[in-house]
C-alpha cells in the first residue's frame, strides 16, 4: 500500500475535501476516494454512493457486494480514518441530503449546485426528531442563501442525534457477526432444484392453462393466468436484481431482462436502481423512492410540505389536486394498487428513454439498454396480437384490465411491509442494521402458501441481506431474530389482514390530517375577513 493511502485522515480534512467536491466513503478504517468514472458507472447506481458520501458505509458496502468485488475495494483507498469500536467515525451529513449535487458545465468542469433546501427539525418527537433533514424546492430557500456557490460546513454538520454513535458501532459489530454466521450456515448458497425447480413448473403451468383457455376462446379465464404468471415471474426478476441467484452480474441480468422486460414489459434496469437506493435510504420522505406517491398517497404529514425528491429531481406538490386525493386514500388505496402495473410501466419507459441520450452508463449499460428496449417492443408486440386476437375493442380492454388487475395484491404486499412503519429520519449516526429493522417488517403466513409472497413476506431478512436466495430467507430470520432479542431490536411481523388494518389505519391517520389543516386553513381565512370588515367600513365612512 503507498505512502498515500496511508496517511491517517481526520474528520476536519474529510469535511474540507467533500466540501471541495471529492466523494469520500468510509469503509472499515479506510477513506475511499471514488472517482467520477466509477460514479457514473457503478451498476447499484451514483445515488446509492452519493448518499454516503462522509459516513460509514461498511455495513452497505458488504451486503451488497461479494467477496471478489471487496477484494478490490481498497485500490480506491486514499487513506485510513479513526473507526473502531471504541472510537468510531463521526459522520458528515452527504451533500445530496444537504440538497447539493456535482454537475459539470459546457466545457467539462465540476461546480456545485443547489437542487433542494435543507428543512431541519425544530423539534425532538417520533415523527420529526432533531435529527431530521427534509428536503424543499429550492424556491423555499432565504434570499441570503440564493448566492451560495456551494455548501457550507454548517450543512455537513448532522444536527444533535437522538442515537449513541458507540451504541450503533456496537450493533453494527453484532450484525457484522450475523453476517458470518449467515455465511458459514451455507445461506448464501441457492437451492436451484428444491428452490427454482418448483417455480419453474409452476410458471409453465400457469403459462400453460393461460394458452389453453386463449386458444378456446376463454378470453377471461386467459388473462386471469396471465397475471397470476406475472404475480409469481415478479419474485424471480426481484432475486436477480438482487445478484440472487446465479450471483453473476451478467447472467442475472440476462435472465432478468428475459422475465421482466420479454415477458412482463417492464424495464429491470429501472426497477435496480429504484430497489436500491429503496434500500439504502428506506422509509426517508425526501429520498425513498418507494414512498414518493404524491398526488395519490403520503403515509406521512411530512409531505404536506411539498418536498424536494432527490431520486425523481422534482418537488412533490402538495396541491389541491393531492390534497383532494389523500383525504380520500385509505378509501381509494386498493383501486390505485389494482392499476399500480400501469404505473411501472411509465417509470420503466422513462428511464429507457432518458438512458438512451446517458452518456454515463454503468457497468453493461450500452448492451443491457439495448436488450431491454428490444425486450420492450418483443413484449408489446406479442401482448398487443394477444389483445387484437380477442376480437373486439370490448375483449381487449376486459382483457387488458383483468391481466394487469390480477397482480394487484403483489402491489398491496409490498407497501405492507414498510407504509405502517417509521418513515423518521435518524440522521447519519443511524447504523444499517438499525435503520432497516425500524422501518421495515415481515408479513406472517403458512409456509404452505408462502409462494403466493414470493417468499419476500420476510422484509425484515431480506432488507437486512439483500443478496440472499429468497428461499433461504426463512432459514436466516431465525438467526435474525436471536439477534434482534440479543441486541433489544424488535422484529416487527404481523398477519396479512392485520398489516392491511394498519396501513390503512395510517392512511386514514393522515387523510384526516388533511381535513383538519383544511379546516384551519378556512378559519383563518374567515378570521382574516371578519377583521378586515371593519376596517374597510371605516375607510368608506
Amino acid at each position: 500500500m503507498s505512502s498515500k493511502s496511508q496517511r491517517l485522515w481526520t474528520r476536519a480534512d474529510v469535511l474540507a475535501a467533500v466540501l471541495n467536491g471529492d466523494t469520500l466513503i468510509v469503509y472499515r478504517d479506510l477513506l475511499l476516494r471514488i472517482p467520477d468514472k466509477w460514479l457514473d458507472a457503478h451498476p447499484g447506481g451514483n445515488l446509492a454512493l452519493l448518499h454516503f458520501v462522509g459516513r460509514d458505509a461498511t455495513d452497505e458496502i458488504e451486503a451488497y457486494h461479494f467477496d471478489n468485488t471487496l477484494r478490490l475495494i481498497a485500490r480506491y483507498a486514499v487513506g485510513r480514518v479513526q473507526n473502531s469500536l471504541e472510537q468510531p467515525w463521526d459522520p458528515l451529513v452527504p451533500p445530496i441530503m444537504a440538497g447539493w449535487v456535482r454537475r459539470r458545465d459546457a466545457g467539462g468542469k465540476p461546480y456545485w449546485h443547489r437542487e433542494a433546501v435543507e428543512l431541519r427539525s425544530t423539534e425532538n418527537t417520533a415523527t420529526a426528531p432533531s435529527s431530521q433533514i427534509l428536503l424543499l424546492s429550492t424556491d423555499a430557500s432565504p434570499l441570503q442563501e440564493k448566492g451560495l456557490a456551494g455548501p457550507t460546513e454548517a450543512a455537513l454538520i448532522p444536527p444533535p442525534a437522538t442515537l449513541s454513535l458507540q451504541a450503533q458501532a456496537r450493533l453494527s459489530q453484532a450484525y457484522r457477526d450475523l453476517h458470518q454466521r449467515i455465511t458459514e450456515a451455507g445461506l448464501y448458497e441457492t437451492p436451484y432444484l428444491t428452490g427454482y425447480g418448483p417455480e419453474v413448473a409452476r410458471y409453465t403451468l400457469l403459462a400453460l392453462v393461460s394458452a389453453y383457455a386463449y386458444s378456446h376462446r376463454w378470453f377471461m379465464t386467459s388473462a386471469v393466468f396471465l397475471g397470476l404468471l406475472w404475480h409469481q415471474l415478479v419474485f424471480t426478476a426481484h432475486d436477480l436484481g438482487h445478484m440472487g441467484v446465479t450471483h453473476n452480474w451478467t447472467i442475472d441480468r440476462l435472465i432478468s431482462i428475459g422475465i421482466a422486460d420479454f415477458i412482463g414489459g417492464l424495464s429491470i434496469g429501472w426497477w435496480v436502481q429504484n430497489h436500491n437506493v429503496h434500500h439504502i435510504v428506506t422509509n426517508h420522505p425526501s429520498h425513498d423512492p418507494d414512498i414518493e406517491h404524491i398526488p395519490f398517497f403520503a403515509i406521512s404529514t411530512s409531505f404536506f410540505s411539498s418536498l424536494w425528491s432527490s431520486y425523481y429531481k422534482r418537488t412533490m406538490v402538495f396541491d389541491r389536486f393531492a390534497k383532494f386525493l389523500i383525504s380520500l386514500q385509505h378509501k381509494i388505496f386498493y383501486i390505485v394498487m389494482a392499476f399500480a402495473r400501469f404505473n411501472l410501466y411509465a417509470n420503466s419507459y422513462v428511464y429507457l428513454i432518458q438512458k438512451a441520450t446517458d452518456t454515463k452508463r454503468a457497468r453493461g449499460g450500452t448492451w443491457a439498454w439495448r436488450l431491454e428496449v428490444l425486450g420492450i417492443a418483443f413484449f408489446w408486440t406479442w401482448f398487443g396480437r394477444v389483445l387484437y386476437g380477442t376480437g373486439s375493442w370490448q375483449n381487449a380492454l376486459a382483457y387488458l384490465l383483468v391481466s394487469h388487475i390480477v397482480p394487484s395484491p403483489l402491489h398491496v404486499q409490498i407497501v405492507l411491509s414498510h407504509f405502517s412503519m417509521s418513515t423518521a429520519d435518524l440522521g447519519p449516526t443511524e447504523s444499517f442494521p438499525h435503520r432497516q429493522m425500524r422501518t421495515t417488517s415481515d408479513v406472517i403466513c403458512p409456509e404452505s402458501i408462502g409462494f403466493i409472497h414470493g417468499g419476500l413476506q420476510l422484509q425484515v431478512t431480506h432488507h437486512l441481506f439483500p443478496r440472499l436466495p429468497r428461499h433461504n430467507l426463512k432459514k436466516a430470520s431465525l438467526l435474525v431474530k436471536e439477534f434482534a432479542v440479543e441486541n433489544g431490536l424488535t422484529y416487527a411481523e404481523f398477519g396479512f389482514i392485520a398489516g392491511n388494518q394498519d396501513v390503512l389505519g395510517v392512511l386514514r391517520d393522515v387523510a384526516e390530517q388533511v381535513k383538519i389543516v383544511g379546516m384551519v386553513a378556512q378559519s383563518e381565512v374567515v378570521e382574516a375577513v371578519e377583521k378586515s370588515a371593519p376596517e374597510l367600513k371605516n375607510k368608506e365612512g
